[in-house]
């Protein structure tokens, strides 16, 4: 009997022990009530309760939490309704005011968000949705954070996760910017052409600019070298005539031109005579030298040519 009574009060004094022992993880608080009124406020750690007198009311944690806001639909400016879902990251500041001035604060703030983001929708146009999330985000996180003060709740950011219209709203947006896709695919098509063509009239420019400053340059070139040409002909000539002048007036050199002269004479007489059956005489016959050289130029004549005509001039 007396070993039961014992074992009993050993059992009862464990209890009373746990009872009164707590440890407060990291990044935690409890909130502590002494008769049914609040009596504390334990942090991380180890503490000892009264028994009996301290319990355990609420338990916190003091990390950054994310709570999912559930999609709700909203009307756009443009009577266009619309999902809309998001993501609210927020933190226990105030252990104490977040157990007694709200029953529940994470009920209490998905649905301040909800009413914020209906409102907000409510100002803009179906576009402008899609384009202003960060001031839907910043517009929500104002509101939440501004009412969850006296919870010492704060609200750090807002993030909207989906924004979905409906399906006929979605067909008519998807054609729309199917051809705005086949609008901007033409305009960049016919800027394509329209600089190919500049660059090939530039290229057929500049091509003809070359080949006129080419021809223009094989002109003077040329020009040039008939220019050279004929001065260096003229410089020759009057080389030759210099030295022919020399000649005559050295001894012996005007009958040697005579001589020169007599020889072509009679040369271009032979070439007619090849050339023709006419054969044309100088007038003046009494120069002997002269006849005997045609005479010579007959017999010779004779024999190449079967006839010949005499012709005297």
């Amino acid at each position: 009997m007396y070993t039961v009574i014992l074992i009993g009060l050993i059992v009862f004094v464990f209890v009373v022990f746990f009872k009164t022992i707590r440890i407060v993880p990291q990044k935690t608080a409890f909130i502590i009530e002494r008769l049914g009124k609040y009596g504390g406020t334990l942090e991380a750690g180890f503490h000892v309760l009264t028994p009996f007198i301290d319990k355990v009311a609420y338990k916190h944690t003091l990390k950054e939490q994310a709570v999912d806001v559930p999609a709700q639909v909203c009307i756009t400016k443009d009577n266009i309704a619309v999902e809309v879902d998001g993501i609210l990251y927020l933190q226990v500041i105030d252990a104490q005011r977040a157990s007694y001035g709200i029953n529940d604060y994470l009920f209490a703030s998905t649905q301040l968000a909800q009413t914020t983001m209906r409102s907000v929708i409510g100002k803009l146009d179906l576009d402008k949705t899609f384009e202003e999330r960060e001031s839907i985000n910043s517009a929500i996180v104002n509101a939440v954070d501004k009412a969850s003060d006296p919870w010492g709740v704060k609200v750090t950011r807002y993030e909207v996760k989906n924004i979905t219209p409906p399906q006929s709203i979605r067909e008519a947006m998807e054609k729309q910017m199917r051809a705005e896709r086949e609008k901007r695919a033409v305009i960049l098509e016919s800027e394509g052409d329209k600089q190919a063509k500049i660059n090939r009239a530039e290229g057929d420019r500049q091509e003809m600019i070359n080949k006129s400053e080419g021809e223009k340059q094989k002109r003077i070139n040329e020009a040039e070298g008939r220019s050279a040409e004929i001065e260096l002909v003229a410089r020759a000539t009057a080389e030759g005539l210099r030295q022919v002048a020399q000649a005559i007036q050295a001894p012996g050199g005007a009958d040697a031109v005579k001589l020169r002269v007599a020889e072509q004479y009679l040369r271009e007489f032979g070439n007619l005579a090849k050339t023709n059956n006419t054969m044309i005489l100088p007038a003046n016959l009494t120069d002997l030298a002269s006849i005997m050289a045609v005479a010579g130029k007959v017999l010779k004549n004779e024999k190449e040519n079967d006839t010949f005509t005499i012709e005297t001039r």
